[in-house]
């Protein structure tokens, strides 16, 4: 069984930092995937990083440079460093993961809010 947990979300002035975190709460489970996704009110929700088992990443074009993944595979938990936060930063941020096999499968968190605001 997975549960994905986050943590860390809150309120934070621009150019500020937050440090997002998401757990599996469940069984131990490894993950090939892990990664953060947010969405704003009226937006899609969209990829903001991405982590693969091998450390590989992948950012979103407007947070490169601001914000660093990471994860730590023992544990299965994902970690979001956001730096040099700004108001369009302001989303409901998921975590993210998935299993390849027989077939891809995808698990969310519940979602974390992260405002930036002065």
């Amino acid at each position: 069984q997975v549960q994905l947990v986050e943590s860390g979300g809150g309120l934070a002035q621009p150019g500020g930092s937050l440090r997002l975190s998401c757990r599996n709460a469940g069984s131990i489970f490894s993950f090939n995937v892990m990664g953060w996704y947010r969405q704003a009110p009226g937006k899609e929700r969209e990829l903001v990083a991405q982590i693969s088992d091998a450390d590989s990443t992948n950012y979103a074009d407007s947070v490169k440079g601001r914000f660093t993944i990471s994860r730590d595979n023992a544990k299965s938990t994902v970690f979001l460093q956001m730096n040099s936060l700004k108001p369009e930063d302001t989303a409901v941020y998921y975590c993210h993961a998935l299993t390849y096999g027989f077939a891809t499968t995808n698990y969310w968190g519940q979602g974390t809010q992260v405002t930036v605001s002065s």
